[in-house]
């Protein structure tokens, strides 16, 4: 029996259904980037919100780089489970706020459409951080970009997020279809404003006659969010069917844990998400740090380590004794003392049940999933700390040790010697240093640390971090990550 809205009412008992009919309300918001951690956060969110206080806030996906989710929700009617997991139970449920799903190269003109129609009010984005086509050191569009460059040659029919967004808004503008709000969720420091000025850009740049209209019409709320979603094992989905008897090719599986922290600054209507434990303010800023800081942040540090020393998930590596120990440290000691700490949040707190979160083996979270794309990432999840603690004359030995363990992780093999493709968009950069640096730690870390695109300019000339990271560099090449950290 496959999923879908005429095998609702016949699901057996232990899945939850939405609490509203899916069929009956209409759609509000088109979300860009409809991949698992949005399916598993904002729609259940908006899935609580419906359920509360109805409306029309049912969202259209857009899918900008494959069509298998299009593929797998649209014969469902939009509908699919997701499994809350921990260490000793599981929780099944249907969610109901996905309408449909458009697969962007193919439906250009839909999904323009869809993001321009006077009933939406919101398009949100979960794009990851590389689907911003900026720079990670600096916030700015990359004009070089190749599908930036393709859509300000071809505006009206984009490949990038970026794109799709002002080609909407420019239609919004033209047939006066109101204001909108773009709500980035992906975890970039100040993402609204990170949004504002790359979209603001790219329409100076195509169409600069909406751009006052863009000011005055549209806002970039940021937002913060926290849930753990790793990708589905194939199995899982085989698992689900052989205990259930049901047919879901969408299944998602997360944590219990869920956090989602809106700046409050709409510019039309929304849906009541507050109501539904979503927590609005007017300054996102110290949530968002504290999660890229610390959750982010020992998150990429536990993958690469980890990864590098043959763990495959966060958990194996967790109960490692020394990685356990490094990644306490890390959190404390330096990332946690360069926040400015959001008014009542225990901190040691927070970093205790962080570490309860990754323990949590119902979830096989890859590492190597968690250290994809990293050109994108180390900036907002270690370069913040470590700035702060070279600017305080702190601490530094543990983020210094998260980005070399990155270096040693971009020469493509684990210390067993198994390799694998680091999946990155500047993956042809570091196998250029790689190669040139001939193991050389001295010469790895020159030459990574001088790709400005992750590092900026300053990095470099601070021999204290250039002493710090050929150090560690060298013990990870010479004895291996768990050696290293027994040291620690």
């Amino acid at each position: 029996m496959r999923l879908s809205k005429t095998t609702l009412a016949c699901l057996p008992l232990g899945i939850d259904t939405p609490a509203y009919a899916p069929e009956e309300i209409g759609v509000g918001i088109v979300h860009l980037g409809i991949g698992a951690f949005h399916r598993c956060h904002m729609a259940v969110y908006t899935d609580d919100a419906i359920a509360a206080n109805r409306g029309n806030w049912k969202i259209i996906g857009v899918s900008l780089r494959s069509t298998t989710i299009r593929d797998q929700l649209n014969p469902q009617d939009g509908l699919y489970t997701i499994e809350v997991r921990d260490n000793s139970k599981t929780q099944r449920r249907v969610i109901g706020s996905i309408d449909h799903v458009l697969f962007a190269p193919e439906q250009a003109v839909d999904v323009i459409a869809a993001m321009s129609n006077t009933e939406t009010k919101i398009i949100s984005l979960t794009v990851t951080e590389k689907g911003y086509c900026h720079d990670p050191a600096t916030g700015e569009l990359n004009q070089n970009h190749p599908d930036i460059k393709h859509d300000i040659a071809n505006p009206s029919t984009p490949k990038s997020a970026i794109g799709f967004l002002v080609a909407a808004l420019q239609q919004r503008c033209n047939t006066n279809a109101g204001p909108v709000t773009l709500l980035s969720c992906d975890n970039l420091p100040s993402n609204g404003q990170t949004l504002r000025r790359i979209v603001t850009r790219f329409a100076a740049l195509t169409c600069p006659n909406i751009v006052a209209w863009i000011d005055a019409n549209v806002t970039f709320p940021s937002s913060m969010v926290d849930r753990i979603v790793p990708a589905m094992e194939p199995s899982a989905v085989a698992e689900f069917t052989e205990a259930t008897g049901v047919v879901d090719q969408a299944i998602l599986q997360t944590e219990p844990f869920t956090q989602w922290v809106i700046e409050d600054s709409f510019a039309a209507s929304r849906p009541a998400w507050e109501q539904v434990g979503a927590t609005l303010v007017g300054n996102v800023e110290p949530y968002e740090e504290t999660k890229l800081r610390m959750l982010n942040g020992s998150h990429s540090a536990l993958a690469y380590l980890g990864y590098l020393a043959g763990f495959d998930f966060v958990h194996q590596a967790m109960a490692q004794a020394d990685l356990r120990r490094y990644v306490n440290i890390f959190m404390r000691d330096e990332a946690a003392t360069s926040l400015t700490i959001p008014s009542g949040l225990d901190i040691d707190e927070y970093r205790h049940n962080l570490q309860q979160r990754y323990d949590n083996s119902a979830l096989q979270h890859r590492t190597y999933q968690i250290a994809m794309d990293g050109s994108q990432k180390i900036p907002q999840r270690l370069l913040s700390t470590l700035r702060f603690h070279l600017a305080h004359n702190g601490p530094i030995e543990a983020s210094s040790l998260a980005i070399a363990a990155w270096m040693r992780y971009v020469m493509a093999h684990r210390e067993n010697g198994e390799p694998f493709e680091v999946q990155d968009p500047l993956a042809a950069r570091f196998k250029a240093v790689v190669n040139d640096a001939e193991k050389d730690p001295v010469k790895l870390v020159t030459g990574l640390l001088g790709i400005r695109e992750i590092f900026a300019d300053d990095l470099i000339q601070n021999q204290r971090l250039c002493d710090e990271l050929t150090k560690s560099l060298r013990s990870l090449l010479a004895v291996g990550a768990l050696k290293t950290l027994a040291k620690f």
